[in-house]
């Protein structure tokens, strides 16, 4: 049985969400979490989450969408007992604005620490989005990483410096994985540790091969723990349930 950690389930383009579970529970697919990222899309994945036995959200919010930050409902939907973990939250400087960079920066750095400190106030484990930010961001959860109870760094990029905080997060590995230009995930992939290793989506995002250029969907984490096993000398049933294992331990699901 797979689970996927990083699914947008509450993502307008799932209009059809039904039929999507249910591919994806026919799959293998046992468990899915939802990440939060727009605040004012928590209500949608709320109620996703409470009216099916094996869906779970997150509490957070993206990078870019800090502009609707708000600690107090977030944390309100932090409490509910189907949210497992904080974020995504973390930080991005792929599309840096053309004046005040710094400030820009420093805006993502303190929704950034807000979440990370709730996640520590509430005892809950911690989504992490990081994007042409790594000392940044390697450097924050260095200072908090005592503190937290354990994370996963989602979509890992595949910068050497974050395998130092393995010992207390775990690495999402999803589509990337398959694609031609994912070489450098390919090559690191091997150096980490097995128990720190999760399956996700990202859906609809990064569509994994062989159906790049379509929706991505839950059931699609097949690809990437097939592409994992073959990767690693490992058989799918081993991925399966390393990954399992390792969400189940992360999350307490």
């Amino acid at each position: 049985m797979i689970i996927d950690t990083h699914c947008h389930l509450d993502d307008a383009r799932f209009d059809d969400i039904s039929s999507v579970i249910k591919s994806a529970f026919d799959s293998g697919v046992q468990k899915i979490i939802i990440p939060g990222a727009d605040i004012n899309d928590l209500p949608k994945a709320l109620e996703i989450a409470n009216s099916n036995e094996n869906i779970y959200f997150a509490a957070g919010v993206h990078p870019y969408e800090i502009d609707g930050y708000d600690i107090d409902i977030l944390r309100k939907f932090a409490k509910e007992s189907k949210c497992i973990a904080i974020g995504e939250c973390g930080l991005d400087y792929f599309r840096l604005p053309a004046t005040d960079i710094d400030s820009y920066k420093a805006k993502q750095k303190e929704a950034f620490i807000s979440q990370i400190e709730l996640a520590v106030e509430l005892g809950l484990p911690l989504i992490v989005h990081i994007r042409d930010a790594n000392e940044d961001s390697l450097k924050i959860l260095k200072e908090y990483e005592s503190r937290l109870v354990g994370g996963v760094l989602h979509c890992f990029n595949a910068s050497p410096i974050l395998l130092e905080l393995s010992s207390k997060f775990y690495y999402g590995i999803g589509g990337v994985l398959t694609f031609k230009n994912g070489k450098k995930l390919v090559e690191i992939l091997p150096k980490i540790p097995l128990d720190r290793l999760v399956l996700e989506t990202d859906a609809p995002y990064l569509t994994p091969e062989p159906h790049r250029g379509k929706r991505n969907e839950p059931a699609f984490t097949t690809y990437v723990a097939d592409k994992m096993a073959d990767i690693l000398g490992l058989s799918r049933s081993d991925v399966e349930s390393i990954t399992t294992q390792n969400a189940n331990r992360l999350f307490g699901i």
